[in-house]
């Protein structure tokens, strides 16, 4: 187990809270991920989108706590809301390699791109704000991409913070024919659950998670006491 690890044991607990403590772990506790690519210069045999995808799952060491969420109409990041990162790596043959050897690792340099090749780029004053942070991808060993002499990856990364919940609406509920035509597909029919509400509207980390839980639980007894009140 490293230091990035937590284990802990539920006993004697009922399955519900369990269930609860696992959904907001996994979509209710803000992390910092990367949110936008600027590729600059890709020549691997990587394409860009599927390059930017890569990126995007690599976890982020940065504490959430430190940064504001980011206004959805804002382009661009600030040192509040932001955290920049850079990938900028070129392949090239190495002049020491025996000329023997087919081992790309011992004939080239830079073969293999890894998270570790990642590094922050602050933004305004963040130098002066997060002087001892230690902001860089959790696992320096994440394989990115490969490359041969030559070829090169130049990319920009903002990063932002969020959480794992998602939500889709529809852009004009008026004009949703509210069709299934998601059913026929396999790999998605278990994921979408499509609902109406018969009313006048129309639509379609565990110490964090704890304190998730607890907000939910003391907004519920607000509203019990409210009501009996009344």
């Amino acid at each position: 187990m490293d230091e990035s690890t937590l284990e802990f044991d539920m006993v004697g607990i009922d399955a519900a809270i369990a269930n609860a403590f696992r959904r907001i772990l996994l979509a209710e506790v803000p992390t910092m991920a990367v949110e936008k690519v600027f590729v600059y210069n890709n020549t691997s045999i990587v394409q860009d989108e599927i390059l930017a995808h890569r990126l995007g799952l690599v976890p982020i060491r940065a504490d959430p706590r430190l940064f504001e969420y980011k206004n959805q109409g804002d382009e661009e990041g600030t040192e509040i809301d932001t955290l920049q990162f850079q990938l900028k790596i070129k392949c090239s043959r190495n002049p020491c390699a025996v000329k023997e050897s087919s081992d790309p690792n011992e004939l080239y340099i830079n073969h293999k791109v890894y998270s570790k090749d990642i590094t922050w780029v602050p933004l305004g004053n963040q130098a002066d704000l997060f002087p001892d942070a230690d902001l860089r991808p959790v696992h320096d060993d994440i394989l990115i991409a490969q490359l041969r002499p030559g070829q090169e990856i130049d990319v920009l990364m903002h990063c932002v913070k969020g959480i794992g919940k998602k939500v889709a609406r529809v852009a004009n509920a008026r004009m949703d024919t509210f069709s299934r035509e998601i059913f026929r597909h396999d790999d998605l029919k278990n994921l979408v659950r499509l609902a109406r509400v018969r009313d006048h509207y129309i639509y379609v980390l565990v110490s964090e998670a704890i304190k998730v839980l607890i907000g939910k639980c003391r907004r519920f007894l607000d509203e019990l006491d409210s009501n009996h009140m009344d």
